[in-house]
């Protein structure tokens, strides 16, 4: 039996997870019973927010129309810009891959990355045109913009309709007829690449992996090479999607295997499987680490659960090799973890699961990217946490980091879509034309783009623009740090690094969400944006108000003074001793609104 493995590449929403549900049903893999729509999705916040997070795998088989038999390992991959890292690590176990271009869309900034993705990886590469449905598809359109933009010739391309199922079939023979089998020696010492694993309570860890070359069976005593750990497999088996058991996996299959390996420390994605007794000499390259671009930090509600956050990082880590983790302390939130992520989306649906699958309620702190400091006694750091820049009398220059900004859109959107990234502090570098549609080219800073940058591109494009961007250098920046200073103390957790144009009204925005929902109390609470001493804004808490003069009837207006001045004096005692417990509202209020 022959074997095929691919991916399915795409821009997000052109289709993956619907033409491998096609695929799925026209091999007959999935019984009408346990039919739904997005099958290969498994996460519960994958099939409600309708985006793949995670690249899943199948095996599908296949009798062609030239009356061979076939093994299909397909890997479904995500779209978004965030998970980009698990496109790659998907495409390392692959031989092909189906490109799948929105006949109605055409060429979109992922299609090109994940296109250049799978070349890098001498990837052969299928076109497939979908949404062919569509009263304003244009297959020709598309073709031509797959041959100018990436230079893909789409002679072969596939046009279909994943969601009618029209011409689906004929991608199963374009997978048989293009893409190209895998190459290894049954017979040759084992060699297998992890290239991705999940954490089971009763199994240990799991790893998903692509056998290169040998066969591995239950019985067998595996080693992981970086670590030289040995382990006695327990079980091997294959994607049905759900985990099945066979009885080996040979050269070229796709799958899994339990060898009772409890911690999380001794297995890594990107690492090679060999046997103990016949050990393979050529490890596989592993996997270039991911460079985290966007830290947070994360604290349990309640101090007593920071062990179990510990924990469930631990095993969300191992499922997400793209996310870090390290300890950290705050004045105002105690003991918690600064987190490195991809991307917003992806610190979203990393908080998402941490509370959904390991039923951690959690504070996140707001995102922020790595800067650079220069101090002026000549050293220099970087910085992931504001709380941790020095006193600005100290710092020579702070350099922040500047991405490579790649927007699709039609043309009649690109003045609004310039103006915005001058907003930014952008810098034009090319605009290039292919046909009505515009790739506009800028270098902008990263922390520009942060936030609610893609929202307003949308907007503005009517949902029409799409994005992707690439780490440039780090340039100097006119930054400062902002400070917030409730009843005069600092509350290290909300601090920001903005550019000093920007600097008042962030400040502003800050203190005036604060003043609405920190608690009133018996004295006047001042609530304060400032940079170094300088005050930038200010909003107030107003005191509770009781009515000392209420027992006075009438007599000396002396008598009355007195009373007053006896509860300013008493007021100003209880500011001088009290502090303001600033409440976990207030600390998800100001993040969730930057």
């Amino acid at each position: 039996m022959e074997i095929r493995n691919f991916s399915i590449i795409a821009h997000v929403d052109h289709g993956k997870s619907t033409l491998a549900d096609r695929l799925l049903e026209l091999t007959q893999s999935v019984s009408d019973r346990d039919n739904r729509d997005q099958r290969m999705d498994q996460l519960d916040l994958e099939q409600e927010r309708g985006i793949t997070i995670k690249a899943s795998a199948v095996r599908l088989y296949y009798t062609a129309r030239n009356g061979k038999d076939y093994m299909f390992n397909l890997i479904d991959t995500p779209g978004h810009v965030d998970f980009n890292y698990e496109v790659s690590r998907s495409l390392r176990a692959c031989e092909g891959a189906l490109l799948i271009v929105d006949a109605s869309q055409g060429v979109e900034a992922q299609t090109i990355q994940n296109a250049y993705l799978a070349l890098d990886n001498d990837l052969e590469v299928l076109p497939i045109m979908n949404k062919i449905d569509l009263p304003n598809s244009d297959v020709q359109r598309a073709k031509d913009e797959l041959e100018d933009v990436i230079g893909i010739p789409a002679d072969d391309a596939v046009p279909v309709s994943a969601k009618t199922g029209e011409n689906v079939a004929e991608v199963l023979e374009g997978i048989v007829n293009h893409l190209p089998a895998p190459s290894g020696d049954v017979k040759a010492p084992l060699r297998c690449l992890i290239f991705d694993a999940i954490y089971d309570i009763y199994q240990g860890v799991i790893p998903y992996i692509r056998v290169f070359e040998g066969t591995v069976k239950k019985g067998d005593i595996i080693q992981i090479v970086s670590t030289g750990q040995s382990f006695e497999v327990d079980k091997v088996g294959y994607f049905a999607p759900a985990l099945t058991v066979a009885d080996t996996l040979s050269a070229g299959e796709v799958g899994w295997l339990t060898a009772s390996i409890k911690t999380i420390e001794d297995t890594q994605v990107g690492d090679t499987i060999t046997l103990e007794n016949n050990p393979t000499g050529d490890a596989i390259a592993g996997f270039k680490p991911t460079r985290p671009v966007v830290f947070s930090g994360l604290y349990p509600t309640d101090s007593e659960d920071y062990p179990k956050l510990r924990e469930a990082l631990e095993k969300l880590s191992l499922n997400d090799a793209a996310f870090t983790f390290e300890p950290e302390t705050s004045s105002a939130l105690g003991f918690g973890f600064r987190c490195g992520f991809l991307g917003l989306l992806h610190a979203d649906i990393v908080q998402a699961r941490l509370e959904r699958e390991f039923d951690q309620t959690l504070i996140a702190t707001a995102p922020a990217v790595i800067y650079e400091v220069f101090t002026t006694d000549g050293t220099s750091f970087m910085m992931q946490n504001p709380a941790e820049l020095p006193d600005p009398t100290l710092i020579e220059k702070i350099m922040e980091p500047f991405v490579d900004l790649t927007v699709y859109v039609p043309e009649e959107y690109v003045g609004s879509v310039m103006g915005l990234l001058q907003e930014r502090r952008g810098f034009m570098k090319n605009m290039i034309y292919h046909g009505h549609r515009v790739e506009v080219k800028y270098e902008v800073p990263f922390g520009e783009i942060l936030y609610d940058f893609h929202d307003k591109l949308k907007s503005l494009s009517r949902g029409y623009a799409s994005m992707d961007y690439e780490p440039l250098e780090y340039r100097p920046g006119h930054l400062v740090k902002i400070d917030i200073l409730v009843n005069n103390e600092k509350v290290d957790a909300l601090a920001i690094i903005a550019h000093r144009d920007k600097a008042y009204d962030l400040g502003r925005r800050i203190v005036d969400k604060m003043a609405e929902v920190i608690p009133r109390q018996m004295f006047v609470v001042p609530i304060q944006a400032v940079i170094g001493g300088k005050i930038l804004a200010r909003a107030t808490v107003r005191a509770f108000r009781k009515d000392v003069l209420s027992k006075c009837y009438g007599g000396d207006i002396s008598r009355k003074k007195k009373l007053l001045e006896k509860q300013k004096k008493g007021k100003a005692r209880m500011k001088q001793l009290g502090t303001v417990e600033v409440p976990q509202e207030a600390f998800l209020a100001v993040l969730s609104s930057e």
